[in-house]
């Protein structure tokens, strides 16, 4: 069997491999997608949650401490933040002032992506919205569990095409034509009878 497939538009196409295409393709494991699905989006749903009802995060003034502990350079030790131009960057934003309204896109964002992932609708969108916060948690020096959190995020976006199967995914993507296109059926035919 060949690697490649040569479409009639001279378009190289490479087949994934069976375990790639059975867990990427196909609904065969849409429950495990599901289940990383429900549990990264219970995951941001309460973090978000925690932050919209606590009352303390909308301010930004927990965001500031937040920001003002990653770009602080201890004496002794590593800083929080290990590349100058992450430090650089947030230290512009606290110099302006933005955790004023960068608390609300985050706890918000949060919130918003644990519903799109629990749900299911837009499934390898909400994930990389997530894995983009924990890579800008990692960023800023925050372990946790952003990294475990990250590594699903990956995954579901790899999956985007069966992870929401489960999901509103299964009626929202096929409405916008994507990833399954409309194939026109070619009329029926009839049989040929052997020998006539």
């Amino acid at each position: 069997m060949s690697a490649r497939l040569d479409t009639p538009r001279g378009t190289v196409l490479i087949p994934d491999p069976p375990i790639a295409n059975a867990l990427f393709n196909t609904t065969r494991f849409a429950w495990l997608w599901l289940i990383i699905r429900l549990y990264l989006g219970w995951q941001w749903l309460s973090s978000g949650w925690g932050k919209i009802s606590g009352g303390t995060w909308e301010s930004g003034e927990s965001l500031k401490g937040f920001w003002t502990n990653a770009v602080t350079i201890p004496e002794e030790g590593k800083p929080a933040i290990a590349y100058d131009w992450y430090r650089d960057f947030i230290q512009f934003m606290l110099d302006r002032g933005w955790y004023t309204w960068f608390a609300d896109l985050v706890m918000w964002g949060e919130f918003l992506i644990g519903i799109a992932l629990i749900v299911g609708a837009f499934v390898g969108i909400a994930a990389f919205a997530g894995g983009f916060l924990n890579w800008n948690f990692i960023m800023a020096g925050t372990a946790s569990t952003n990294a475990f959190l990250f590594a699903l995020a990956i995954v579901l976006m790899l999956a985007w095409k069966v992870a929401g199967w489960y999901g509103l995914d299964r009626w929202l993507l096929p409405v916008l034509g994507t990833p399954w296109m409309r194939v026109e059926q070619a009329p029926a035919t009839r049989p040929t009878p052997a020998g006539g």
